[in-house]
């Protein structure tokens, strides 16, 4: 029934198995591929004919966690998997980048992919597994797709470059890096590291590129027996080469002068002024107006592209190394706990850093486990930022994914959790855009996390580098604008200190690019980088010395891990009392660490002595306030520390003869008491009358009112 095709290899000490034939065969191309004990299916269908007027490539990636693939139900009301969660999100960029360039560039015809963990080990990470399992999906399908692709993860484990860590080693690894691409070269880079210098990070990235050539060979393998015949895209239309030809004769020129203008919406009015005038060429010939979007485009590309080759010089008059003009302030949001402005040109991201208490931590429930982060950075890209007008809506991929970023360029240099106990978010909102606004992202979250008085270990700049590529010539372009990652061939972003790299991303427009070219691009860009913190620090060079006045100040102390439930208090209620009288937050963990946050000052002393005085043990002889809680006829019961209750005698209520104990306390009065005694039960003794209820003074040693003595 079944015609089931299966290789199965040793990777890097590890089994991975690729396996088509059996599940989803109506898909044009569906593999499952098993790393370890970690299982995804990916599955590939294409429209077969394209639809008409598009010209763009229609290409969807949709990477999904079942809870069942780790043995849990999912969380919630529903108890089923709903929206995409933050790494699925993140995960369908990374399958979806390398593969995007690799397919023909007359393909545009409506794509799918689909790929589904169905098994976690909780050893190997399900995203590696995911994009080889869709590059051999598309090496089955017949789509005109120029692989296969090869992935593998890198990271550092004790000093070593190793390929594929465990999820457990990459806790302590100083790298986490991932890299996909071709036979003859990279396509893709994706990183987290702890200051590591730029050899090193080329170094892994070629150890990440040569590891995974045997999973190319075993998907090459695999298509030999299984590949359905190849889908021949439809032939260029022979209007579109005349279009282009007029194009050039009518508009080149005109267009050449309109990207000669330095200044971004000049430019942009320019540009639009002479493609106007260009369609007019057009007009009445619908096949012609068809196909002049995309060749009006590629003119474009051969104007700006040929420019900066040619000359050196770029649309707004800068040489491919220099960085725009910089302007870097702090301070700019008055009851903010840290905010910044940091201005790159015409890109500028308007930053806050919050500072929070262990109750603001981000509860993420992954198929690892749950677990809670307590460093969030968010990004937001208004329409305006780009003078356009579109419906705004919930964060993107896009805004995901640019937030991310930043989040590995900074969380390196973060104060660990023990030495710094707040809960931090960064708030980046891109008010203007031309050129990287995730680079920017990370210097203004830099300065905000300095300003609100974050103790980073250094600041992190970030820099976006582009490529231009033709033929055996090539220029690699220091900040680069829009247009220039637009029509260019690579964007390759990088951040770190002035010690070293922090974070690394890169993709490829192109089949692959040279290592070469990745080694002049990361010396280029560390040029840039140290530029950019020279610049950042003519605005705040380091952390200020201590949090923002508007941010709380948490006191972490410990106490007995056998008195938090003392604290605690029945349901809640004494912990509940303290935090509703003294208007703080309090945290307390199962090792007895207690953290008490307040933005006044007076109010954390009184909820920090409230607590202490609940875990303190009575001592002989020591006069402590307490409350009345219960009368007897003997006597009354006092709370004075806690939940620690003592009794007071009828005798020693008083310097004088008592009748009855009402006549002198009520209930839920404070009184001042003494420690008399405490037996081997814990039970103790206490005295109001050896204390001055006015002053607190000792009077045990002044004679009763009623004695002869006192005449």
């Amino acid at each position: 029934m079944f015609n089931v095709f299966r290789k199965e290899i040793d990777w890097a000490g590890r089994k991975l198995v690729l396996e088509t034939g059996k599940i989803a065969r109506q898909a044009d191309g569906a593999v499952m591929a098993t790393l370890g004990g970690t299982t995804v299916l990916a599955a590939v269908v294409f429209e077969k004919k394209p639809k008409p007027g598009l010209d763009f490539f229609p290409l969807t990636v949709n990477y999904q966690e079942k809870a069942f693939a780790a043995g849990k139900i999912p969380g919630g009301f529903f108890k089923r998997e709903g929206r995409p969660s933050e790494k699925e999100v993140l995960t369908s960029r990374l399958i979806d980048r390398p593969i995007r360039p690799l397919f023909h560039e007359n393909f545009r015809n409506e794509t799918l992919i689909v790929a589904t963990t169905l098994a976690h080990d909780l050893e190997n990470d399900p995203d590696i597994v995911a994009m080889i399992a869709t590059s051999a999906a598309l090496t089955l399908s017949g789509a005109p797709f120029m692989g296969p692709v090869g992935a593998a993860r890198v990271g550092m484990v004790d000093g070593k470059l190793a390929v594929n860590p465990t999820l457990k080693q990459l806790e302590t690894s100083t790298l986490d890096l991932v890299v996909a691409g071709t036979k003859e070269g990279v396509l893709m880079v994706e990183s987290e590291a702890k200051e590591l210098d730029e050899a090193t990070m080329l170094a892994a990235v070629m150890e990440g590129f040569r590891s995974f050539q045997p999973v190319i060979d075993a998907i090459i393998q695999l298509a030999e027996h299984a590949a359905k015949d190849p889908f021949t895209p439809a032939a260029p239309s022979p209007v579109a080469a005349a279009v282009a030809g007029k194009l050039k004769a009518e508009a080149r020129a005109k267009l050449a002068e309109a990207y000669g203008e330095t200044q971004k919406q000049s430019r942009q009015a320019k540009v639009g002024a002479v493609k106007d005038a260009a369609k007019k060429l057009f007009e009445g010939d619908d096949a012609s107006l068809a196909a002049f979007g995309e060749q009006f485009g590629n003119l474009e590309a051969d104007v700006v592209r040929g420019a900066i080759l040619d000359t050196g010089k770029r649309i707004d008059g800068r040489d491919t190394k220099t960085v725009r003009p910089i302007v870097a302030e702090v301070g700019v949001l008055p009851r903010a706990h840290g905010s910044s402005l940091f201005t790159r040109g015409e890109t500028q991201a308007l930053v806050v850093a919050t500072l929070g208490t262990g109750q603001d931590e981000q509860i993420i429930d992954a198929l690892e486990g749950e677990y809670r982060e307590h460093f969030m950075l968010h990004y937001n890209f208004p329409p305006y930022s780009v003078g356009e007008v579109r419906r705004m809506g919930s964060p993107g991929r896009r805004e995901i994914g640019h937030g991310k970023l930043a989040w590995r360029a900074i969380r390196p240099m973060l104060p660990s959790k023990d030495k710094f106990p707040y809960t931090v978010r960064i708030v980046s909102e891109i008010t203007e855009s031309n050129g990287s606004s995730s680079m920017a992202s990370v210097c203004g979250g830099s300065l905000s996390l300095m300003d609100a008085g974050v103790p980073m270990e250094r600041p992190v700049a970030g820099i976006a580098m582009g490529l231009i590529k033709e033929g055996e010539r090539f220029a690699v372009l220091s900040d680069i604008l829009g247009d220039e990652d637009h029509l260019g061939d690579m964007d390759f972003k990088v951040a770190g200190t002035d010690r070293g790299v922090t974070s690394l991303q890169m993709d490829i427009k192109i089949t692959s690019i040279t290592e070469e070219i990745m080694r002049v691009a990361l010396a280029q860009a560390k040029d840039g980088r140290i530029h950019i913190l020279g610049e950042m620090a003519k605005g705040l060079g380091g952390a200020r010395d201590s949090v923002s006045q508007n941010a709380p100040r948490i006191t972490q102390f410990s106490i007995p891990k056998d008195k938090i439930r003392e604290v605690i208090g029945t349901g809640g209620k004494v912990i509940r009392e303290i935090t509703e009288t003294t208007g703080t937050k309090i945290d307390i963990e199962d090792d007895g660490t207690i953290k008490v946050a307040a933005v006044d000052a007076n109010a954390g002393q009184a909820a920090i002595d409230w607590i202490k005085g609940i875990v303190a043990e009575p001592e002989m002889g020591v006069i402590y306030t307490g409350k009345v809680v219960k009368i007897l006829e003997f006597g009354c019961f006092v709370n004075f520390l806690g939940s620690r209750d003592g009794l007071v005698h009828i005798s020693e209520l008083a310097p004088r003869r008592v009748a009855k104990v009402g006549d002198v306390v009520k209930e839920g009065e404070q009184v001042k008491v003494k420690v008399l005694g405490i037996d081997d039960r814990g039970k103790v003794r206490l005295s109001m009358k050896a204390v001055d209820q006015q002053t607190g003074e000792d009077i045990s040693n002044k004679p009763r009112e009623d004695s002869p003595a006192a005449d």
